[in-house]
């Protein structure tokens, strides 16, 4: 297994469109809200630069991170879908690894050993350019990618985060199937919030305290 420099991009832009009025990335997680949680994480498991990118509720995310050790960029253009994010945090990386980790900011279920273990797997491939957990057929995150593809994605010409990809570059694609579910687990409804909070053992009644 080759070691990997690699950076992260967390999507932090999204309008929370299905958390009923919340701001899921401000949802509580015990004493700290979700996106924290997930910064957290993501610097914890040794990345050479984090770029967080916001958007919808930017000055509430940018301060529930201010003390972290991350760049955040304001996509502007945020409402326009979730790749103008990804080609924003990308172009904010600057130089000086071998790939690219594009993390959601709503996985809070994630630790700092799970991104380590994509790392390690991305490291062991065999072949491929691009790494994407699978499991049962499900496609999960975060996706691995190369240096090399940086250019075509900060010109909007590659979508990595659609099923797309994967069919129309079979050859650069390699599916890593974990042994646990955790990269398949997101926060968009208030079930799903109300399940994180069971999976983490978190009181229930967090869930008033959203922000």
């Amino acid at each position: 297994m080759k070691p990997v420099r690699f950076s992260a991009v967390v999507l932090a832009a999204g309008s929370s469109t299905r958390m009923t009025g919340r701001h899921k990335l401000l949802l509580p997680l015990g004493h700290e809200p979700v996106i924290r949680r997930t910064v957290r994480a993501v610097l914890d498991a040794g990345p050479e630069k984090v770029v967080v990118v916001t958007g919808f509720g930017a000055d509430a995310i940018g301060e529930a991170i201010a003390d972290l050790s991350a760049t955040i960029v304001h996509n502007s253009r945020h409402a326009e879908g979730q790749m103008t994010s990804v080609a924003a945090g990308v172009a904010a990386l600057g130089a000086g690894y071998d790939a690219v980790m594009i993390c959601l900011g709503d996985m809070a279920i994630l630790e700092a050993a799970d991104y380590r273990e994509l790392v390690d797997a991305y490291g062991a491939m065999p072949q491929g350019s691009i790494l994407v957990p699978r499991r049962d057929g499900e496609r999960g995150n975060p996706v691995i990618f190369s240096a090399q593809h940086i250019p075509e994605v900060i010109a909007g010409n590659r979508n990595l985060g659609c099923r797309k990809l994967i069919a129309d570059h079979p050859d650069e694609v390699h599916p890593y199937a974990p042994t646990h579910d955790r990269f398949f687990v997101d926060l968009d409804t208030p079930a799903d919030y109300a399940n994180l909070l069971q999976r983490l053992s978190l009181p229930a009644e967090g869930a008033a305290l959203a922000v």
